[in-house]
């Protein structure tokens, strides 16, 4: 289990202009979620989030990574969730990884929520609630990982 680490600002990988680098890697167990909500609060506040996104981000990423835990690995199958996350300039990028089944969320067309929940198919709420919280979600499948790409521009919420 590998804890939150600092990337320290000044590394000679870090483009210019970014603020904070962070990362954490879990394993794909729903009873690490209390750490992940720990990580994102200790980043937020590092780079001075407001409460209002500090929460959206939370809700956001929880649904995002509890997804990962729960499909990306056979059942039974010890697995690892990886989060860094980048805050440059005004702008916070989110990047889950994981070495699990391949599977695009963002493929999925957005759950209609115009349907009754007796006429609407289960599943596609969570990634709808992520693409609303966040600025963009981009998913690409490289070198065995499937990779979710989130930003948020700070200042802006969708609520």
């Amino acid at each position: 289990m590998e804890e939150q680490q600092k990337i320290p600002a000044s590394a000679a990988a870090t483009p210019s202009g970014v603020r904070l680098q962070r990362q954490i890697t879990l394993p794909n167990d729903v009873q690490e979620v209390p750490r992940l909500a720990e990580f994102v609060e200790a980043v937020c506040d590092e780079a001075g989030v407001d409460m209002l996104t500090t929460m959206q981000l939370n809700l956001a990423l929880e649904e995002a990574v509890v997804n990962v835990m729960n499909y990306a690995y056979p059942a039974g199958t010890q697995g690892d969730v990886r989060l860094a996350v980048q805050v440059e300039g005004d702008t916070l990028t989110f990047v889950l990884s994981d070495s699990g089944t391949p599977f695009d969320p963002t493929a999925k067309e957005d759950a209609d929520t115009t349907l009754s929940a007796e006429e609407r198919p289960i599943g596609g709420l969570g990634i709808l609630l992520v693409k609303q919280l966040m600025d963009t979600v981009a998913y690409q499948r490289a070198d065995g990982q499937n990779i979710l790409t989130l930003t948020k521009k700070l200042g802006e919420s969708p609520l």
